[in-house]
């Protein structure tokens, strides 16, 4: 039962750009939301800081031997500590929780989304790579837990289901996923295979982590978007495209029968589809800036360079084959962005590390969950490999 009416949520990656800015919303309307469970992987400092302002049942931490340090910092709050991923898994499926937003980067967030799911839990999904890696598996585990509910947090497909409000799936003709174009939009190729981290941490519109904010350079976030919005919306593939929109105003549109096209335009701020996966797909006051159209005249818009950002072109391959084709490539592309962010190859080497593991890795066409297990071992295993040939 909610406390007080409060709507109790567990902020799995509380500590990250999508979790502070969750906090954000739950600071500006303490009477709708309670953190109950906070939890962070490393950043145990940062978690502490939180937990000593909010106040959570339960303060999870992913190493394990920084559980002492967080125990002997909360123990005089008596707020209760656990580490490692099953705690994650467990606070995720905690009766006393009644919202799940899994916040966390990466194939980590996939077991804890799955334990919500189970638990028929409402999730607020910002973890694109749960519905990447195992869309067809998280499709059918919905269907068999009806209770459970996903309200989608990224700003595209956020803005989708706020176009498809009040429609019906019949009527659409496509999804249109709106595009930044990253921070290497006008260079050429050249110069892209030249670039830094330091290069491609500077995202024009956006302020995020490190690792979403390296995707979006590659355009691998976007391959990652269409994937998701197939499974989130039962749209065929064919009919899910990008479109590159330098000013980040327009989230995303969709395209209906009769011709019309409705779109959700917002400053480029991630609180809005925060709040509105929050709020259960209703809306509240103040949440962000107003948009002042007439400062907004000149919105552009441009076709995908995929010969620029071959990684864009994954989300065809993977939409097709199916099975464990996207578990593979999101295994590989974690391993090759941790390795680009050290410096130990080169940005175009992403790519090469992708594309040279899906030649080697295994292919389950009707995959388990113990599947995907080890559809993503193998791949980060290989992706090592593949770097280990051509690394710096």
């Amino acid at each position: 039962m909610k406390e007080n009416g409060q709507k109790r949520l567990a902020i799995l990656g509380a500590t990250g750009s999508i979790g502070l800015q969750t906090l954000d919303i739950v600071r500006q309307h303490p009477e709708l939301y309670r953190a109950e469970v906070l939890s962070a992987g490393r950043r145990v400092e940062e978690l502490i800081a939180l937990c000593r302002e909010f106040r959570p049942r339960l303060a999870v931490i992913g190493r394990r031997e920084l559980e002492p340090r967080l125990r002997e910092a909360l123990a005089p709050l008596g707020i209760r500590v656990a580490s490692g991923p099953e705690a994650l898994c467990e606070a995720a499926e905690a009766p006393d929780v009644d919202m799940v937003v899994t916040a966390t980067v990466g194939y980590s967030g996939l077991e804890p989304t799955v334990r919500a799911i189970r638990a028929g839990k409402e999730i607020a999904l910002a973890n694109k790579e749960t519905l990447v890696v195992a869309g067809e598996y998280i499709r059918r585990l919905m269907a068999e837990h009806p209770e459970a509910k996903i309200y989608p947090v990224d700003s595209e497909h956020s803005a989708v289901a706020q176009c498809l409000a009040g429609e019906t799936p019949e009527s659409v003709r496509r999804l249109i996923i709106t595009a930044s174009g990253g921070p290497f939009r006008t260079w050429d190729a050249a110069r892209i295979a030249k670039a830094t981290a330091a290069d491609a941490l500077k995202h024009p519109n956006w302020n995020m982590g490190a690792k979403i904010t390296i995707d979006s350079a590659t355009m691998m976030n976007k391959a990652f978007e269409l994937i998701e919005a197939h499974y989130l919306f039962d749209i065929p593939a064919d009919r899910i495209e990008a479109v590159v929109h330098p000013q980040s105003i327009i989230h995303s549109m969709v395209e209906f029968k009769d011709g019309a096209i409705k779109a959700q335009l917002g400053v480029p701020d991630m609180r809005l589809p925060i709040a509105y996966a929050l709020g259960r797909s209703t809306r509240l006051g103040g949440v962000s800036e107003a948009l002042t159209l007439e400062k907004m005249a000149n919105l552009t818009f441009e076709a995908p360079d995929e010969a620029k950002f071959p990684c864009l072109g994954l989300a065809r391959l993977c939409l097709e084959r199916k099975g464990t084709t996207a578990c593979t490539v999101n295994g590989a592309n974690e391993i090759a962005v941790a390795a680009f962010l050290e410096g130990r190859i080169a940005f175009g080497d992403i790519f090469r590390t992708i594309a040279g593991t899906l030649e080697r890795a295994s292919f389950i066409a009707e995959p388990t969950f113990e599947d995907y297990v080890a559809s993503n071992a193998e791949s980060r295993r290989i992706a090592a490999e593949e770097i280990g040939r051509r690394g710096i």
